[in-house]
């Protein structure tokens, strides 16, 4: 069994500037390995190729970003929920947003066990987020459209979630797979959830 090879790290340019967390020629948020050069400690070695944690970490943060944008989402709407829907709704909403926001760490924290940053700012959720985010203070859709968007927005992290687990799979990353196969039972239970009220 060959030994894994450690972790590319960022590295200084000829003019001295670090290139951790650079984006790519395409603009797309490209997460940076971590440890940087220079760091002290060993080099990752879980039995998974630096290849293989690179393309995991790089789904991983799109879920993430799926997942942030959608607890957003439902955070908004449990605020600005009106109509004879509101008490309903409201406690649907936060339920959902509350649990929502405890997986967002699990994630994040999935990301760097595999040696990578994970992405934690509003521009490189917008540029690896597939979900649209809704703004709440200069209007606010009427509480079936609401709904309507969280069943679209739960429907679209499951296929995030998926893309996920096949790169996991292929690397046999156990773990990834386990927090994607729960990650994916939540949000097809919340999609039926919510779709149910609109038939």
């Amino acid at each position: 069994m060959s030994k894994a090879k450690p972790a590319k790290s960022a590295q200084s340019t000829k003019t001295g500037k670090s290139t951790r967390g650079a984006r790519s020629t395409t603009g797309a948020v490209v997460p940076a390995a971590s440890p940087a050069a220079g760091d002290n400690g060993p080099a990752i070695d879980i039995g998974i190729s630096d290849k293989d944690r690179g393309k995991i970490a790089k789904e991983l943060s799109k879920f993430l970003a799926d997942s942030y944008t959608l607890y957003l989402k439902t955070h908004n709407f449990h605020w600005n929920i009106t109509g004879p829907m509101f008490n309903s709704l409201h406690a649907m909403f936060m339920t959902q947003y509350t649990e929502q926001w405890q997986a967002l760490d699990e994630i994040a924290e999935r990301i760097r066990a595999l040696g990578f940053n994970a992405p934690g700012s509003y521009g490189e959720f917008i540029k690896l987020a597939s979900i649209k985010e809704e703004p709440g203070a200069t209007e606010a859709p009427d509480w079936r459209e609401m709904v309507r968007q969280l069943v679209i927005g739960n429907e679209a992290v499951c296929r995030t979630a998926r893309k996920v687990l096949d790169v996991a799979d292929d690397a046999d990353d156990a773990p990834t797979e386990d927090l994607a196969t729960q990650r994916l039972q939540t949000h097809e239970k919340y999609a039926w959830m919510l779709r149910s009220l609109l038939q």
